[in-house]
């Protein structure tokens, strides 16, 4: 079995295209049970974020595994295989865990080094783990890519080339002057409790904006988010943070006072359509007009109201929360994937980057060599089962024809004859692992099973065993 990924990304596609293939995260369960249903596929785990989606695969046939994953991906998302195949990206064995190594680390990311890719590699894991499509490949996998990810923020700088996209995005609103400036004082609306609203609501609180709203299908969730942002100590506690939650109903009227908005949900459709943003801005407008002492009708052609003052709309959906015509709305400034994705093509890279490459190349080396020690194990521990057996029916036959042997002549025997065993194995054994874990060794587990005409059989036995064994310790002890 090998390793195979398919998948787009803001690098492949277009954020129309990302946008109409995104996956819900309900669909996700069923996708990576068909994944393990389809005849090449032993093994599956997804990455979706809001600008990528990817399907992870153990397959034993390449082709095969390729015209699979990709049919999969595209019925199960919204977009037509034919929609999607000119942005599919493959990556296969080596190239695969480089991939998804460098994911990790943030230099895959829209904006490289951006840390929150983490989170949502541990989520997909979690799912996988929860349908039971990760077996010991994935597993593995995708425990290590978050310790690759980890190190790699922890001995470089890597953070410092991007930030996170909430805080890119809200520099992006914020223009020349400091996000913490900016956002001072300001009403404050996320629509959304995932992780992304959180940490868009975590960052506005501590930029020090004077109130905010969450809003959520769940209204409990968003409850939850508010009473983290002010608990005593907390920076929204220590600023006079004034926080509240609301439901989903609310978010029009919301939407008229709030300075700020940032959307990120699940939905399928619209959060915020174009006439409700135009409608908002209408109401901002007016009310400035009053506290100004200002003449003219709201609304409608021919309004002599001037503008209120700018309402900024940050959407960090896939597909999108806002609706695009909000560009054009006086009034609105909206920034949204496409628009980062254009800004962060121009960004800096700090020459940490270099170093966290240097990081991935060694650590898919040695993920490598872990992989294919590993996949000749079950072939010696197989051996020494054979050999314990040999030992064992040596030994009956040895009290058969010596029946006169006490307890201890017997028990030196045998002992005596398993230490000639185990001398004999070690050396062979030893140096077959070491051979195996380099490259091109996967072809001693095969030399192994024919020249000592090991059953096939049972070394799958041993490996579905081992495989089952390291299942359980990880289901007991959660994932990283």
């Amino acid at each position: 079995m090998s390793l195979l990924v398919v998948g787009l990304s803001h690098r492949s596609a277009p954020v129309s295209v990302l946008e109409h293939a995104a996956i819900a995260p309900e669909a996700r369960g069923k996708l990576l049970q068909d994944t393990v249903s389809a005849e090449p596929a032993a093994e599956a785990a997804v990455l979706s974020t809001c600008n990528r989606i990817e399907l992870y695969a153990d397959v034993d046939k390449f082709h095969a595994g390729v015209a699979e994953l990709s049919t999969l991906l595209a019925r199960h998302s919204g977009a037509g295989l034919d929609e999607l195949t000119p942005y599919l990206y493959v990556h296969y064995e080596d190239r695969a865990v480089h991939h998804l190594f460098s994911v990790a680390c943030g230099l895959d990311s829209m904006v490289v080094g951006e840390g929150q890719i983490l989170g949502q590699i541990k989520d997909a894991l979690a799912v996988a783990q929860e349908q039971h499509t990760a077996g010991r490949l994935l597993n593995d996998l995708f425990q290590q890519a978050l310790r690759v990810g980890k190190r790699a923020h922890s001995e470089t700088g890597i953070d410092k080339a991007g930030q996170s996209l909430v805080t890119f995005g809200l520099e992006q609103l914020a223009g020349d002057t400091d996000v913490a400036e900016w956002a001072r004082g300001k009403r404050a609306l996320v629509i959304g409790a995932g992780s992304m609203s959180s940490l868009a609501a975590t960052t506005l609180v501590r930029a020090g904006v004077s109130e905010l709203a969450v809003a959520n299908r769940t209204v409990e969730r968003a409850e939850r988010l508010t009473q983290i942002l002010t608990e005593p100590g907390s920076a929204g506690a220590l600023n006079g943070l004034s926080a509240r939650a609301v439901a989903m109903t609310a978010v029009q009227s919301e939407l008229a006072l709030a300075d700020v908005v940032v959307s990120c949900t699940g939905a399928t459709g619209l959060v915020l359509t174009g006439e409700a943003i135009a409608a908002a801005a209408e109401t901002r407008a007016a009310r400035t007009a009053a506290a100004d002492g200002l003449t003219g009708t709201a609304g409608g052609a021919g309004s002599t109201v001037a503008p209120g003052p700018e309402l900024a709309l940050l959407d960090l959906a896939m597909p999108r929360d806002i609706d695009a015509a909000a560009h054009r709305t006086e009034g609105v400034r909206l920034v949204d994937i496409e628009s980062l994705a254009d800004a962060s093509a121009d960004a800096p890279m700090a020459a940490d980057v270099d170093r966290v490459r240097g990081i991935v190349s060694d650590e898919v080396a040695a993920f490598g060599a872990a992989q294919r020690a590993a996949h000749i194990t079950p072939t010696v521990v197989a051996l020494r089962t054979m050999a314990a057996d040999v030992v064992a029916s040596e030994i009956a036959r040895l009290d058969g024809r010596l029946p006169g042997l006490d307890d201890k002549q017997r028990a030196e025997i045998t002992q005596t004859v398993r230490r000639v065993v185990d001398k004999l194995l070690h050396a062979p054994t030893v140096r077959v692992k070491q051979l195996a874990s380099e490259p091109g060794g996967a072809g001693y587990a095969d030399a192994l099973r024919e020249l000592f005409d090991l059953d096939p059989q049972t070394v799958a036995a041993v490996s579905r065993a081992d495989t089952r064994a390291t299942a359980r310790t990880q289901h007991g002890s959660g994932h990283d």
